[in-house]
């Protein structure tokens, strides 16, 4: 069975791997303070060009958005998302565990709009009402689409208009980069933290939540400990995240799995069928007849995402740094073959 279900169903890239093996032995200080993990910082920070930005790493993406929305808001205050957003549909409520509430916006094709998070606000009048204190969006999103430039820029400029902080989830950041005019310059410019994901871009696991805002930085490595996050042998996130940007692998891995998709949806796109959100990135969603889509699944793994209508679907496809480009032939292969009987 080839799965293209995610892209944390394989371990790790190698060159990390090795990494962590070569230092196996060498005693280094706990929880993070070590100098492989400020290596690893130094390197990021050089990458967005501040030198003066605080970086932590955690385990995971979700463990990474509670700290982050935690550690903005005040205890009357909420975070507006897409109403497609991570945190919103896929954390079993993490967010509001922490007694803050998730304030979803209309979006379009997962992606939130000034417009979107100003009809938000426009709905909190008074002090009756949680009032919206920070604005969460994904890069890329939830429906594998990837934020312009201009995009984000208006997003930074709406916060900033209304006293909102901005978070940008990197979970799938590297796919979201290598697919579009953004750099990772340009999120530190115009966001107060985000993360950049190693889980889903060739780590064993690991984020580092990267946090600009200068108000932000306070006591955050008190919330890090308080949320169970801060690990004794944080050496384990830190030599991953140097591996990843000693030599742009964090960009090639990401570079190779959108590759892989965007060769799937080539492919599904010439025999003529539709998409649920344009590919542009690791995970496409293609609609495709419910009968295809129970032959495909006697020899390939993958989600049925949404009910288009009585006779179709649409469903996810993911690929990975690891992806094998044979296993994407296979599928277009089976594709080709169950569709024409």
């Amino acid at each position: 069975m080839i799965s293209f279900k995610n892209d944390y169903s394989e371990g790790a890239h190698p060159q990390i791997l090795e990494a962590l093996f070569a230092t196996n032995m060498t005693q280094l200080e706990g929880y993070g303070e070590d100098e492989l993990c400020e290596q690893a910082r130094d390197f990021i920070r050089r990458e967005i060009g501040d030198e003066k930005t605080a970086i932590y790493f955690v385990s995971g993406g979700t463990q990474a958005n509670t700290i982050v929305i935690t550690s903005m808001l005040r205890p009357h205050e909420a975070v507006i998302s897409a109403k497609t957003g991570h945190i919103n549909v896929h954390e079993a409520g993490a967010i509001e565990s922490t007694g803050h509430k998730v304030e979803p916006a209309m979006s379009v094709n997962g992606k939130l709009t000034p417009e979107a998070a100003q009809a938000v606000l426009d709905a909190f009048e008074d002090h009756h009402m949680v009032k919206p204190g920070a604005v969460y969006i994904s890069n890329t999103t939830e429906l594998g689409t990837v934020y312009t430039l201009a995009e984000i820029e208006a997003l930074s400029a709406f916060c900033k208009a209304n006293d909102l902080y901005f978070f940008l989830d990197g979970a799938r950041l590297g796919s979201a980069l290598v697919g579009s005019d953004v750099s990772m310059k340009d999120i530190a410019r115009l966001v107060d933290v985000f993360y950049i994901g190693g889980t889903k871009n060739g780590a064993l696991l690991g984020e580092a939540i990267v946090i600009l805002n200068d108000a932000l930085k306070t006591d955050f490595e008190f919330l890090v400990k308080q949320r169970g996050a801060l690990l004794s042998k944080g050496r384990v996130l830190g030599i991953q995240f140097l591996e990843l940007f000693r030599d742009g692998l964090f960009y090639e891995l990401a570079e190779h799995a959108n590759k892989m998709a965007l060769k799937l949806a080539s492919g599904i796109a010439a025999a003529g069928h539709d998409f649920l959100t344009p590919p542009a990135s690791n995970q496409i969603f293609p609609i495709l007849p419910n009968a295809l889509i129970k032959k495909l699944k006697e020899d390939f793994s993958f989600y049925v995402w949404k009910k288009v209508d009585e006779e179709s679907s649409a469903i996810r496809l993911v690929t990975s740094w690891a992806t094998q480009e044979e296993n994407v032939d296979a599928f277009l292969e089976a594709f080709q073959s169950h569709s024409r009987e």
